[in-house]
């Protein structure tokens, strides 16, 4: 079902960019028409699309289920052409940016890995571009949802940013002098599986003690339910909110009951700030940006969490108080940025698209211009005498 969202006028908002893009993105970036775009935030659980104007304006927006994963490649096509096709029925949409959970290529044109889909080497640019008839941009999602963060929320003004997304795990991105930083094969950034502890907890991508095993909604869970499962005393107040059913512990139910004051899962929220502070240090001595942005549906905790990891990051920091200190920042524009982000960077080859288009018709113009000027020639141009 389609929403409507009237967001709050920008006014300055282009003047404003003009200040925080660097020199390089003001003459690829800005010279971009400000047409609308729909950025499609493809993410484990849903799918959200959404048409953007240039001020990162969400004027519509509609969202579906993702389809299951054992579903066929043609399946998820098929459900983001609904949703762009649907769109496109009340707005003159120029190009499409698609923000996948997953590893995109170097060149943006395909998903070499999703693992909540059945992408794998996936061409998907290609395969869109060619059904709905406008350019597609593929990224991955993290990226844009830190080039939103950048473009238009906590990130503005920043040359060096480094974004963290935790949600079931932690995702990434870097941004330098107005450009994401990819990497050789496009896959920088998944900074969720860097080890922290050897021998640790197993995660999913087959290694033991990454990072998002310890500070992540899926730590997070695990943590409350295996003190629940072992009937600890401080966690009384968690089991009598589900009614003694450990599967009903979830991620938002954890926030809300450390708001509310619960000991335990403000203790919960500590730990896993802690690890995230760590994490954070580590990427300060590899990468050293200005600000960090901290996103994701984790982040919706403030400063229950972003308080312990800003602690922490200062006990772990690399030469910790003869070095300027990164800022640390919840993101601004929420569930959301992934979508407003794709959309944005869509524009860069929405502006191509329309260039090679205007060419095309001028072309044709002055054809038909010296088309005329010869049947004009011809019918003006005097008898000859017999």
């Amino acid at each position: 079902m389609s929403t409507y969202r009237d967001l709050p006028d920008r006014g300055s908002a282009r003047a404003t960019v003009l200040r925080t893009v660097g020199t390089r993105e003001r003459r690829s970036h800005l010279t971009a028409p400000r047409v609308p775009t729909v950025g499609i935030d493809i993410g484990g659980t849903k799918v959200m699309a959404g048409v953007v104007n240039a001020d990162g304006v969400i004027l519509e927006k509609v969202r579906t289920e993702t389809p299951d994963k054992s579903k066929s490649p043609k399946v998820v096509e098929d459900t983001i052409c609904e949703l762009v096709l649907d769109l496109s029925d009340r707005h003159d949409v120029h190009a499409v940016g698609i923000g996948a959970a997953g590893w995109v290529d170097a060149d943006r044109s395909k998903v070499l890995f999703a693992p909540h889909l059945a992408w794998r080497n996936e061409p998907l640019r290609d395969a869109l571009s060619a059904r709905l008839a406008v350019p597609v941009l593929v990224d991955n999602d993290a990226n844009t949802a830190a080039w939103a963060e950048w473009r238009f929320g906590a990130g503005r003004g920043e040359d060096h940013l480094v974004m963290i997304t935790l949600g079931t795990g932690i995702g990434g991105a870097i941004l330098e002098g107005g450009q994401v930083k990819r990497g050789k094969y496009g896959v920088a950034g998944e900074f969720g599986h860097m080890q922290v502890v050897p021998g640790g907890h197993r995660c999913p991508c087959g290694n033991r003690g990454c990072w998002e095993q310890y500070s992540s909604g899926n730590a997070l869970v695990r943590e409350a339910r295996e003190l629940a499962v072992a009937d600890s005393p401080v966690a009384q107040g968690l089991i009598d909110r589900v009614g003694g059913n450990v599967a009903d512990i979830t991620g938002p139910l954890i926030t809300e009951l450390a708001r509310e004051g619960d000991a335990m899962c403000v203790e919960l929220f500590q730990d896993i700030g802690q690890w995230l502070g760590v994490g954070i240090a580590n990427l300060a001595a590899a990468l050293d940006p200005s600000c960090f942005v901290i996103g994701g549906g984790v982040s919706a905790a403030d400063d229950l969490l972003i308080g312990p990891a800003r602690d922490a990051f200062r006990r772990h920091l690399t030469g910790r108080g003869y070095r300027p200190e990164a800022r640390i920042t919840k993101a601004q524009l929420g569930p959301e940025a992934g979508m407003v982000g794709a959309a944005d960077l869509a524009r860069l080859v929405a502006r191509r698209f329309r260039r090679t288009n205007r060419r095309r018709v001028e072309r044709h113009e002055r054809y038909e211009r010296y088309a005329q000027v010869l049947r004009n020639s011809t019918t003006t141009r005097p008898a000859r005498e017999p």
